[in-house]
């Protein structure tokens, strides 16, 4: 019942994956109003928002969502605002994530540095291809090779997560201490509205019975 009339083909979806059908500023603006409208204490919720925003710091490109979850389990932040934020990492940020992180780690392990967003993005898909090759080699007669995996995980991997420890901590306190007074704020607003309007209705009840009980 709640399926698509028209699947989407497969080139559709990566392209709204790239850019969302509305835009990134609707997108961003919708993710922003399912995480104020989560039903948990501010801190929880700034908490997850902390994780998610860390996480796209990292590597493990594919496997945000997981490490956001348990990151957040972790720190007791709320699960869904952490998974909400991994949408920080976007075609937007990713450039400078990646430049900045790469360039850090290299520099703190002591390795050239000064690796082009378009290399980059090819040594992860070119990594990619060779671990699916690698893996089905065990069932099949090729030999898997491993000598390239190494020199990514020493050359890209191994620096991009080491580099990007630091900048995506700070860039998590900083989105837990920007948000953590707008939710607050915004249940507080929240709940005096609801409030408000729940004691109008309450009146219009109360008048509604005084009404009756008059014509009676």
């Amino acid at each position: 019942m709640f399926k698509r009339r028209k699947e989407r083909s497969f080139s559709r979806r990566v392209a709204e994956g790239i850019y969302p059908r509305g835009g990134w500023i609707r997108a961003a603006s919708y993710i922003l109003h399912r995480i104020r409208r989560l039903p948990d204490p501010p801190h929880r919720i700034a908490r997850g928002v902390a994780c998610g925003v860390f996480v796209c710091f990292t590597p493990f490109f594919g496997f945000h969502f997981v490490l956001a979850t348990l990151l957040a389990l972790m720190i007791r932040g709320n699960i869904m605002a952490a998974i909400l934020a991994t949408f920080f990492g976007n075609p937007f940020t990713f450039p400078i994530i990646a430049t900045i992180s790469l360039d850090l780690g290299s520099w703190m392990l002591g390795l050239p540095g000064g690796m082009q967003l378009h290399a980059i993005v090819g040594s992860f898909s070119n990594a990619s291809l060779e671990l699916w090759m690698n893996m089905k080699a065990i069932f099949t007669d090729d030999v898997a090779q491993w000598d390239w995996l190494l020199r990514f995980f020493h050359r890209v991997f191994l620096p991009y997560l080491v580099g990007g420890l630091i900048p995506g901590f700070i860039t998590a306190v900083f989105f837990y201490f920007a948000t953590r007074p707008v939710f607050t704020a915004y249940q507080v607003r929240r709940i005096k509205r609801l409030k408000k309007k729940y004691e109008k209705q309450r009146a219009a009840r109360l008048s509604k019975a005084g009404a009756s009980g008059e014509n009676l």
